[in-house]
């Protein structure tokens, strides 16, 4: 069956605001996503956690918009609306019936254009203690709610963008004052360090004029940051690093971390299929071999999170049943890794792990939500929106001897992060490690 492609096209504004819009005519809805080339990467030492914040402070107002005003209007114009930060951007976005785009462009507009107008200190103090309540609620009271800190923590060394977390330092963000906060918006949140795409049911003339009209008069901000410096990185940590959490736990999980290629790599296309292959539902191999057969574990999963500074992260983890030993769910887990690196998948394996990635694939381009974000995404992060016509050809172009070129490459000794957490009370010992304070 041939795969369909995304047809779109692209303009720059004066201002630098670069638009792609993607026409749909088969349902009546049209999706806005906004794609700001910042995250917490660009986040200076302590004065980690902005980006995340203002995940936050963005539906609190602008000029022209009342606190929480914007999500009130989007919803009762029958849409939906959210906002997300990574370590590589942050994104707002919008999906609306398509007679109320026009609706959508003005909010994101008048925000882009006019936050600091309504950021006062009250606000910020209210969305300080919002982030910290998430923290807490999240992170710090969640069962192993601490674990991507922790692996970025370990694969990441100090001085690398990567090793702090979205969520950020407490600690920096009650330090943050409002000129500070006020200057990182200036610095980040402007038209020309952003993307919008806009998908759906829409005319690209009349939308080109609304986002001439709105976003138009918004100014550039003159110097945008300086490039992040060269942050290469060797390709393995270089020793495996080891570390018990006693935590409020119910059952004992051990987690597994490697450095691996970067997003954009083709060797991460190929580490995609291993997890599909290993952890990818009830035929993967982790699954069958430790929940099924062997009954080690209550649950597994592998996967990566593709970043495009330094390296990525593959990371993996496997819950133990009641009574058993964590040395044996370790070493059954090591064991289908460790295979992976010696022995080419087999073809049925690989054609299964093909074919859920391209279910995964087609069925979210079906989405026109789905489309304007990987359009804002791959524009972003790689300058080429076209990506989203040429990823799954990539997927299914990827063969068992790339599979375990790649999987030599990453699952090694020296290149293992594993994380056990421990019940905090009569906890059981994680095998061959020392423990460390939670």
């Amino acid at each position: 069956m041939p795969v369909p492609r995304v047809e779109f096209i692209e303009s720059r504004l004066p201002n630098g605001l670069r638009l792609i819009i993607a026409e749909d005519h088969l349902a009546p809805v049209a999706a806005v996503n906004i794609w700001y080339a910042v995250g917490s990467k660009h986040e200076q030492p302590g004065k980690t956690g902005f980006a995340h914040l203002f995940e936050h402070v963005m539906f609190q107002g602008s000029a022209h918009v009342g606190k929480a005003e914007h999500i009130a209007l989007i919803q009762a114009a029958g849409g939906t609306m959210n906002g997300t930060t990574w370590l590589d951007r942050t994104n707002y976005f919008e999906t609306m019936p398509s007679h109320q785009l026009e609706l959508a462009l003005w909010l994101e507009a008048d925000r882009m254009g006019t936050l600091l107008a309504a950021l006062s200190q009250e606000n910020l103090d209210n969305q300080r203690d919002v982030v910290k309540n998430e923290k807490r609620w999240s992170y710090d009271n969640r069962p192993y709610g601490s674990w991507v800190e922790k692996v970025l923590n370990s694969v990441f060394p100090e001085t690398h963008p990567y090793h702090h977390p979205t969520i950020g330092s407490m600690a920096d963000l009650d330090a943050a004052s409002l000129e500070d906060v006020q200057a990182f918006f200036r610095l980040h949140y402007a038209p020309n360090n952003a993307v919008m795409s806009v998908v759906g049911d829409v005319e690209p003339e009349r939308v080109q004029g609304w986002v001439e009209k709105y976003f138009g008069a918004i100014p550039a901000t003159p110097a945008l940051p300086a490039p992040l410096p060269d942050m290469t990185l060797p390709a393995t940590i270089g020793g495996e690093i080891r570390t018990v959490v006693p935590d409020r736990v119910p059952l004992p999980r051990i987690y597994w971390a490697f450095r691996s290629p970067l997003f954009g790599d083709p060797r991460l296309d190929a580490l995609d299929l291993t997890g599909q292959i290993l952890a990818g539902g009830k035929g993967s191999r982790l699954h069958r071999r430790l929940v099924r057969e062997r009954r080690l574990a209550q649950d597994v999963a592998l996967f990566s999170m593709g970043l495009v500074a330094g390296a990525s992260v593959t990371a993996g983890w496997a819950t133990a049943r009641p009574g058993v030993e964590l040395a044996r769910l370790e070493a059954a887990f090591w064991e289908e890794l460790e295979r992976m690196t010696r022995e080419p998948v087999s073809a049925d394996e690989l054609d299964r792990a093909r074919a859920l990635t391209e279910a995964d694939e087609l069925g979210a381009l079906q989405r026109v939500d789905e489309r304007a974000d990987r359009l804002s995404m791959y524009a972003t992060l790689f300058d080429d929106p076209d990506l989203i016509n040429r990823m799954l050809a990539r997927y299914l172009a990827v063969t068992a001897e790339d599979i375990r070129a790649v999987c030599a490459d990453v699952f090694r000794d020296d290149n293992r992060v594993v994380l056990t957490y421990v019940p905090a009370e009569g906890r059981a010992e994680a095998p061959g490690s020392e423990e460390a304070a939670a």
